[in-house]
């Protein structure tokens, strides 16, 4: 893949089901940790950019 190239979407939306599994996963082991927090900020920072892709 080169720079020139666009992004796909899907893989942004693939990455965002990938944090929040391991979100749910951290919540249900450890808790509301700042691991827990940070994975779900993930997850809706990259819904947010699948979104923003698909309406390009």
């Amino acid at each position: 893949m080169r720079i020139t190239e666009t992004i796909e979407p899907s893989y942004f939306i693939v990455a965002a089901f990938g944090f929040i599994i391991l979100s749910f996963i951290q919540y249900k082991k450890f808790g509301k940790t700042i691991e827990t927090k940070f994975l779900s900020g993930m997850a809706i920072f990259y819904i947010i950019c699948f979104i923003t892709l698909s309406l390009k």
